[in-house]
């Protein structure tokens, strides 16, 4: 292997040991937790290192976000293509993004609470969010067709973020989960 093709793949696996040490550090203990000097710590590298990935946390959380999109992404699409027709694929998608945000509370928050500066709604924004978008988008146009798709997939968006995001803050009660995934779910059709 020529030694620019082997640095190259080293680089990137210890990138990839950066943003997974600080995806299982923040799930762990939360985002609080993760420095630089704990990071650099946890995977026997010196901080110099670790800046020469990333310009310090901000960067950091905005590489785990953009792997938890990608994650969601995946996710989504499993679910949707595996459901017997659209309205179980529109339920199964809000339920697995749910679950998703329960699962991984601290991705969870680098991809929508934390200031990580990621591009949203842009050209510019990352393939892995335009997934996970296209995947809700997916999920919805069998239900509502093309007109205004992208608007009725952000309201749809937004919605199950709202409702996911309330009840993981203790503002609205777990046991009536369900339910307002129902009324949502019935707004669209599903």
């Amino acid at each position: 292997m020529p030694p620019t093709k082997r640095r190259e793949r080293e680089l990137a696996e210890r990138e990839r040991l950066i943003v997974t040490a600080a995806r299982d550090l923040a799930e762990a203990q939360g985002w609080d937790a993760v420095t630089t000097r704990r990071l650099a710590e946890l995977i026997e590298y010196s901080q110099p290192v670790l800046y020469s990935h990333f310009k310090g946390k901000d960067a950091i959380m905005a590489a785990v976000a953009v792997e938890g999109f990608a994650e969601v992404a995946g996710i989504l699409r499993a679910v949707r293509t595996e459901a017997a027709d659209a309205s179980a694929a529109l339920a199964a998608v809000a339920h697995a993004y749910a679950d998703f945000a329960d699962r991984r509370p601290a991705t969870y928050d680098a991809m929508f609470t934390l200031a990580v500066g990621l591009p949203f709604a842009t050209p510019a924004a990352p393939p892995a969010l335009r997934a996970a978008f296209g995947e809700l988008r997916e999920a919805v146009r069998p239900l509502i067709g093309d007109d205004d798709l992208d608007v009725r997939t952000e309201v749809f968006w937004a919605s199950l973020h709202g409702l996911t995001t309330l009840m993981r803050g203790g503002r609205l009660r777990r046991d009536g989960h369900e339910q307002r995934l129902a009324l949502l779910l019935e707004g669209f059709g599903g």
